[in-house]
């Protein structure tokens, strides 16, 4: 069964712990629900929507704010750099989603 755990009651998203498919996901940790449904693939390791986040909304993770929403993100999508910028790490919106490598800085 797919899974993901809500670190902190006070957080809008759960850490996938397997790769999710659309479909139900089972919460663990301090989950406020048994389960959401994810509309969206989430990688394993990334966060899941455990509600509507709204555009410029804060993320909440571990019970604190991580970064904001750079657009309306709908409960049970994938939640990563395509759609928030993150607090902690100015340079996040110039990094590829998938890779994390920088798009703004030429390598040769």
């Amino acid at each position: 069964m797919q899974t993901a755990f809500q670190i902190d009651l006070t957080d809008n998203v759960a850490t996938a712990l397997c790769p999710l498919a659309p479909g139900e996901t089972r919460l663990l940790g301090d989950a406020a629900q048994s389960a959401i449904e994810a509309v969206t693939d989430v990688p394993v390791g990334h966060k899941i929507a455990l509600r509507d986040i709204a555009q410029g909304e804060m993320i909440v993770k571990y019970g604190v704010v991580i970064g904001h929403a750079t657009q309306d993100i709908p409960a049970g999508s994938w939640v990563h750099l395509h759609v928030m910028q993150s607090n902690y790490d100015e340079r996040s919106s110039h990094l590829d989603v998938n890779t994390g490598a920088p798009k703004d800085t030429r390598y040769e």
